[in-house]
């Protein structure tokens, strides 16, 4: 997808006019299925008429200009490409426009750049990812492309393009030209400026070789498959054990049944926290890479987890990691196979006024030949999320897919302790009494106050080992979402000298460091970033994380009375939930809390704000020193 097509010159006659711009906003919002941002309709009436004036300078008039390229397994547009012929064939350059005149940079972080209130990424390195994109996801043996980039400035001055490439240079970014305002200005032949844009032999070419482009199937190449294959099968932490291996067999077993069928097939993966269904997931997409043919992907409804993950084996294959939110990802075919983690958070929206089955969520099992969900119910801690096996099953029968179930039992988080697995689950029941704390495997107990579970975060994390604290959505959220952080979770305790109290920020929304608080991690990473433990995260923040040590603190929206659990939504502030009804808001906070409390693999402290729940607590664990 792209909202304009022409040739440089068609496009030079155009951009000017308002009516050009107005008729692109409207035909962006029918084409992506969102209004553009009002900042991006100002930068297109500044960059394109620059740009369409420099390669009209460069003589590249007859070439082909895309305006807004769509580059679908990534969410992500490349401001222009054009699109011509080489002595190779047919060849893309990806341009990245900007309208900079000054920028802060930070040797600190090559890769990023600030620019008044955001930080983005460094033009080059942006550059670098849309070229790495369409080698790898367009360009194949059945439909060569050569593809090129350059990052155009076409307002910089020539110190801070001076700066921005003394940073590429210490990249791999550094291959791709970084040009401003003097680079384009001061040239003496249309030759020497096309060679600065790194078009110096492109040559016009027809629209159908154009329209090919346009029509061509993005899927992953072949080498992209075997290299994710070959990084995956080296990660460490990917190694399977015991029942995690019998699941991947189990699962690859009915693939092959599938594709020898015909059939589509769901496959549903079920267990607790810390049985492996990730790492299960990670193996498969590595095992799936290697065969021939493939088209796998690796989907996850939680943001944070496709980021770490990408982290893990790099973001060279973002567009085989990816986020399922609200539209099936582009690219999957009837060949395909879908793992979907963490698919109890795949979304039903808007809450349970549905039809049978969640719409987007069936769309993905329709076009999918093989859909695998890893799934854990009692991790469901939104109404506008959630399926469950039985759904899944009803679904299956009812367009005649083939359905497989596998249950995880084996225990690899919570230093493999199946009976604090237990006893969480128990713990975290709506009614019925509580079990007494018996085990000697794994590291509980009950913090008397915020001091003592702070100072026992604080020296594991000086012993240099992950821990951290988590809360129920109980205090308020109104700081800002990048540092410095308000710390607005706070506890006030009875001590033996009067009244004391702990105060704690919420953890950074933001997806990405701050640029002035490198050690204030960006919310994605948390979990295992330097500087984490010194905030408070959210379930949404931790669920499908994990790490070493861990405290749970229990708000007042759920108290223990008797033998049962009360829910007060009212004592939430998540906006999804404090209007609910208790009996129903109950449901979303257990799992809510039994989900942060199995993010520890070796230790947790539990504390509650409300003193009979403390209580409640203390009963069932006996008391050491923490």
């Amino acid at each position: 997808m792209h909202l304009y097509g022409g040739t440089v010159a068609e496009a030079a006659r155009q951009v000017g006019d308002e009516a050009f711009i107005a008729a692109s906003e409207q035909r962006f919002g029918r084409i992506f299925g969102v209004a553009p941002h009002p900042e991006e309709v100002q930068s297109w009436r500044r960059s394109w008429p620059a740009l369409t004036q420099i390669l009209c300078a460069a003589g590249l008039d007859s070439v082909h200009l895309l305006l807004e390229y769509s580059l679908p397994a990534t969410g992500e547009r490349i401001d222009a490409l054009l699109v011509g012929t080489t002595g190779e064939g047919l060849c893309a350059v990806a341009i990245e426009l900007k309208q900079w005149t000054h920028a802060q940079l930070s040797p600190a972080r090559p890769g990023m750049v600030r620019t008044g209130e955001r930080v983005v990424q460094h033009p080059a390195r942006q550059v670098g990812g849309y070229v790495h994109y369409l080698q790898q996801w367009v360009s194949r043996e059945d439909f060569p492309l050569t593809v090129r980039g350059a990052a155009v400035l076409h307002d910089a001055p020539a110190d801070l393009i001076t700066a921005l490439r003394a940073q590429a240079a210490r990249g791999p970014a550094s291959i791709y030209p970084v040009l401003g305002r003097g680079d384009l200005t001061s040239v003496p032949s249309a030759e020497s400026l096309a060679q600065r844009l790194g078009c110096a032999d492109l040559r016009p070419t027809s629209r159908a070789e154009v329209e090919r482009l346009l029509q061509v199937e993005h899927r992953p190449s072949p080498a992209l498959l075997a290299r994710a294959g070959n990084v995956i099968e080296g990660r460490e932490a990917f190694a399977l054990i015991g029942d995690q291996d019998l699941a991947r067999q189990e699962v690859l077993h009915a693939v092959d049944a599938a594709r020898e069928r015909g059939t589509k097939s769901i496959v549903v993966v079920t267990g607790g926290p810390g049985t492996g269904k990730t790492v299960i997931a990670c193996r498969l997409l590595g095992d799936l890479c290697r065969q021939r043919g493939s088209n796998p992907r690796l989907l996850s409804p939680s943001g944070t987890l496709t980021r770490q993950l990408r982290r893990t084996v790099g973001d060279d294959f973002r567009g085989l990691i990816a986020t399922f939110l609200n539209k099936v990802p582009a690219g999957i075919t009837t060949e395909s196979v879908v793992l979907l983690d963490e698919a109890h958070r795949a979304r039903t929206y808007p809450d349970h006024q549905r039809t049978d089955f969640p719409l987007i969520l069936g769309k993905l099992l329709g076009q999918a030949a093989v859909t695998v969900l890893f799934l854990d119910e009692r991790q469901i801690v939104r109404p506008t999320e959630g399926i469950t096996r039985k759904e899944l099953e009803q679904h299956a029968q009812r367009t005649g897919s083939s359905f497989t179930h596998i249950d995880l039992t084996t225990q690899f988080r919570c230093n493999g302790s199946h009976a604090y697995q237990e006893w969480v689950d128990q713990l975290f029941q709506p009614e019925g009494p509580g079990a007494a704390w018996a085990g000697n495997d794994y590291d509980l107990a009950v913090a008397n106050d915020p001091e003592q579970f702070i100072n026992w975060v604080t020296l594991h994390s000086n012993n240099g080992l992950t821990a951290r604290v988590t809360a129920g959505f109980c205090w308020p959220w109104d700081s800002a979402p990048t540092p410095p952080l308000q710390a607005e979770v706070e506890i006030t305790w009875p001590g033996h000298d009067g009244p004391r109290s702990w105060a704690y920020p919420w953890n950074a929304r933001t997806d990405e460091p701050d640029f002035d608080h490198p050690n204030v991690p960006a919310r994605p990473f948390w979990a295992t970033d330097t500087g984490g433990h010194e905030q408070v995260g959210c379930i949404y923040t931790a669920q499908g994380m994990e790490y070493a040590y861990n405290v749970v603190i229990l708000g007042d929206d759920l108290v223990r009375q008797g033998d049962q659990w009360i829910a007060n939504p009212r004592a939430s502030h998540d906006s999804q939930l404090r209007d609910l009804p208790p009996h129903r808001y109950l449901r979303y906070a257990l799992n809510t809390y039994r989900t942060l409390a199995t993010r520890g693999t070796k230790g947790t402290r539990l504390y509650s704000t409300d003193p009979t729940t403390q209580t409640y607590l203390q009963s069932l664990i006996p008391s050491h020193q923490t």
